[in-house]
């Protein structure tokens, strides 16, 4: 196939380092940042419109939702190298069928995951300690938000191969028209017709089937060796292969850390429904600390897979230094911002002096270390491009999940108080750094790709 490209890709095997990866990273960052928004005007709409109930419905409702989504969207990622892969090694037959496949899995998964979330999510937030006075609303939220779940993998698997490719700019398009629609959505439907939790589900939903139509809609209309043929969306099972290698590992990976998030939740929904409003309202301002982060970590894997399948593995050393320098820079100064900032922000999404200083006492627990959750991501980021996706995966069991999980288990009995909750992220967040650090300089990842993980 000849090659054709687009003015939008980005070849990451030329070029200045800095401007391949800022020039990827931005459209990311600004994407997720309008995702983040619309996720987070759910909370503050819901919590000034209806009440600190359901606030603590909607806010808490992250973990669950990337439990029942992590290994999903891990096996998405797994397609992203693959397809970066055979783009730097310019074998356009293998990638056009890793496209291909990746459609047919994610659409596949897709169904299971809105089948498995409206059985579960009930069940779920029963075991995870919910107050009967909030279990209602969450419940209702929940549902909802999962029948919708098919249009968010398909968006996220399309959003994936355009930026496999080197396309960042048009994902970040279709998120800012979602990301308005959604929050216009919110303001009628629970501000307006006074619709409640229901109503910021349905407009969740609606702007995840806007975002899935338009990045399908671009694969099928694009022109050259990422086009998408209707006709052709099937599995080809060498590449499936591929695929699983690598995102089988990612997905256990999202799985087990949000599986230990989820018995962190447990332990906050115990101190009641201000615990659960203050610390939703914290999980929803960190996400903006985890954009940079999600943003250099999406350009480093992108960067080490061309590079690496292209056969530079100089530049691909070079390349991982950059991108996880600029990870943890951005994600402290933004930590540090928002630790003088927070008794302001806290109070958009509830002003009732609980939930305000629950909020405000854990990000200033937390903000400081920043750093070290920037960079357990950012070596991940390089370890799945390099194909090792199974040494990030071993590292968050250990670190994300056992150590977290055992240290809620046994640190509430001693110390019964919400700030030992807190604590649990920076402590693993830095044992973590410890393991990567120690793999990044001594392995020899540049040099030996395992299309195996």
């Amino acid at each position: 196939m000849a090659e054709q490209t687009s003015a939008k890709r980005i070849d990451m095997t030329k070029g200045s380092i800095w401007k391949c990866m800022i020039s990827f990273a931005i459209p990311v960052f600004i994407g997720h940042l309008f995702q983040q928004l619309y996720n987070t005007a759910d909370s503050i709409i819901v919590g000034n419109f209806v009440g600190k109930e359901a606030l603590a419905a909607v806010a808490s409702s992250g973990n669950l939702i990337f439990m029942m989504t992590g290994f999903f969207m891990g096996l998405c990622m797994g397609a992203g190298v693959i397809i970066s892969r055979y783009l730097g090694a310019r074998d356009y037959e293998k990638m056009k069928k890793a496209i291909h496949t990746a459609v047919a899995f994610a659409l596949c998964c897709g169904v299971t995951l809105s089948v498995l979330g409206l059985w579960l999510a009930p069940k779920l937030l029963i075991l995870m300690k919910t107050p009967e006075n909030v279990l209602p609303l969450s419940t209702t939220y929940f549902r909802i938000y999962f029948f919708g779940s098919f249009f968010s993998l398909t968006y996220n698997v399309c959003a994936g191969i355009l930026q496999a490719v080197g396309d960042s700019k048009n994902p970040l398009r279709f998120l800012m028209i979602a990301s308005v629609t959604n929050i216009i959505l919110d303001l009628v439907f629970v501000g307006l017709f006074d619709f409640g939790v229901a109503g910021a589900a349905v407009a969740t939903v609606v702007s995840q089937m806007l975002s899935a139509f338009l990045g399908f809609r671009k694969l099928v209309k694009s022109e050259g060796y990422y086009k998408l043929h209707l006709d052709e969306i099937r599995f080809d099972f060498d590449r499936l292969k591929e695929i699983l290698h690598q995102g089988i590992p990612s997905g256990v990976q999202n799985s087990i850390i949000s599986i230990a998030n989820v018995v962190v939740q447990s332990n906050i929904n115990a101190f009641g429904d201000d615990a659960m409003a203050g610390c939703g309202s914290y999980s929803k301002v960190e996400g903006f600390i985890f954009l940079p982060i999600m943003a250099f970590s999406m350009a480093i894997t992108t960067f080490i897979g061309q590079n690496l399948g292209a056969g530079e593995h100089e530049r691909a050393l070079k390349g991982s230094r950059i991108g996880i320098l600029g990870a943890m820079i951005s994600a402290e100064v933004l930590g540090i911002i928002l630790w003088f900032t927070c008794p302001w922000i806290i109070p958009l999404f509830n002003n009732d002096p609980a939930v305000v200083a629950i909020g405000v006492n854990q990000m200033r627990t937390e903000s400081i270390f920043f750093f070290a959750l920037a960079f357990a991501h950012a070596v991940s980021a390089v370890m799945r491009g390099a194909g090792r996706a199974k040494m990030p995966m071993y590292t968050m069991l250990l670190c994300w999940c056992i150590i977290r999980v055992a240290y809620i288990t046994v640190a509430v009995r001693f110390y019964p108080v919400i700030e030992t909750v807190y604590w649990a992220y920076p402590i693993t967040w830095l044992l973590s750094c410890v393991i990567f650090l120690a793999y990044y300089l001594k392995a020899d990842w540049i040099h030996t790709f395992d299309y195996r993980g």
